[in-house]
């Protein structure tokens, strides 16, 4: 796949979890931007990143319905090919995830074409929506090649409050680990 605007357009690529704090590639600018029909979602079994198959850890993905509000980054024309690249080897190592070309709106009112990798509903990797004690089972027991499962969820929620941008599942479960922090049994309680 070559992105949208061809060979010699800059790529926009969008983040709305990790790529958004760590992208990994160089950009030429950034701006918060909203993708329609899309909304962001602890519904990804992770079995390399955050967690094994045998203990997988959860993290976001760009499940259907409703908006998603993250980052977008244009890539200039000379590194779109080795940024795709990147991208797949990163995003698509057990291929969960659908790459797709969205429309985009950034926060100072453009819109663009851009990259984005939107979980595919018929992976065995797919958790659709999970109760609350799942999500934290899930989280604490996570850990994989990239780290921790619940620093992947701090370091997410961080950015997104930085940003304005409220993710009410995310901020219940850093509400979860801060609780056990400063009072382990009352956490376990409750």
């Amino acid at each position: 796949m070559m992105h949208a605007q061809g060979r010699d357009a800059d790529l926009w690529v969008f983040g709305y979890g990790s790529l958004m704090w760590r992208p990994g590639f160089s950009f030429a600018e950034h701006q918060i931007a909203t993708v329609r029909g899309y909304h962001r979602a602890l519904c990804v079994y992770s079995h390399v990143h955050r967690g094994t198959p045998d203990r997988p850890g959860l993290v976001l993905g760009l499940d259907s319905g409703g908006a998603c509000k993250g980052m977008a980054f244009r890539v200039p024309a000379p590194m779109a090919e080795a940024t795709i690249a990147y991208l797949r080897q990163r995003e698509q190592v057990t291929s969960v995830y659908r790459e797709l070309l969205l429309p985009v709106r950034l926060v100072d009112g453009r819109r663009m074409i851009a990259l984005c990798y939107a979980v595919d509903r018929h992976h065995a990797q797919y958790a659709g929506r999970l109760d609350k004690a799942d999500l934290e089972r899930l989280v604490r027991q996570g850990h994989g090649v990239s780290g921790a499962n619940p620093d992947y969820i701090c370091n997410t929620h961080a950015h997104l409050a930085q940003l304005g941008i409220r993710d009410t599942a995310l901020e219940w479960l850093v509400q979860r680990f801060a609780a056990e922090a400063a009072d382990p049994e009352q956490a376990l309680a409750g």
